[in-house]
């Protein structure tokens, strides 16, 4: 769950936007994430009150409560993760992140005697009707199917990917990877959020030990 940069709006819309966005882009697993993390600074707060008074049994009762329910918590997530299949998406298919969004719009592949170059255009565009936004924490390579990695060389001329995006624009980006020729399914993984929350809410594709979506190449 990735927030939208927001910019020079009052509050009124400000608070309307907010108001929508939740009901659009929030799941009962964002919901279920945030009433877990507010109920444990609430535990913590506790255990350290019944500390200052001098009650050590009961602050370490409600430590050890809350080191196996988050224990629990993770365990979920990481049970959920290992089971999920991978998401697969074709050469066009548009993926977003709330409001923003991506589409591998162009594929060229040359190999050569060692490895494969792939020249890969991405489309980039903004859902929102009514502020512009950026992602400042995107991340971009290819794997394969043994699960290397593989990370584009650096395009200075290129527009980045955290380019202000005003409500509707798309901008098209193009980097460029070089793979070994025996690298089989190929595909690319275009992470936001990675920094965030999201490794911790249940069946997030950036949680914990959960396969990265791709975009097919090959």
């Amino acid at each position: 769950m990735a927030f939208p940069y927001v910019s020079r709006i009052d509050t009124c819309q400000f608070a309307q936007y907010e108001v929508l966005y939740i009901a659009k882009y929030m799941t009962i697993f964002d919901l279920l994430f945030i009433l877990a993390f507010l109920s444990a600074v609430a535990a913590l707060m506790v255990a350290v009150y019944q500390a200052i008074r001098g009650r050590a049994r009961q602050a370490g009762g409600i430590l050890l409560r809350l080191v196996i329910a988050a224990a629990v918590y993770l365990g979920i997530v990481v049970l959920v993760s290992v089971s999920s299949p991978r998401r697969v998406l074709q050469r066009g298919e548009e993926r977003c992140f709330d409001e923003w969004c991506y589409a591998v719009s162009k594929v060229s592949r040359v190999p050569s005697a060692a490895d494969v170059s792939y020249t890969v255009a991405l489309r980039l565009f903004s859902q929102a009707k009514r502020v512009p936004q950026r992602a400042n924490d995107v991340e971009v390579y290819l794997v394969d199917s043994r699960d290397n990695r593989y990370e584009p060389a650096p395009a200075p001329s290129e527009p980045p990917f955290n380019v202000l995006l005003q409500p509707g624009e798309s901008v098209t980006t193009t980097r460029v990877f070089r793979a070994p020729i025996d690298a089989r399914d190929v595909g690319l993984v275009l992470e936001h959020g990675g920094s965030g929350p999201g490794r911790f809410i249940i069946g997030d594709d950036l949680s914990l030990l959960h396969k990265r979506t791709i975009v097919r190449l090959d």
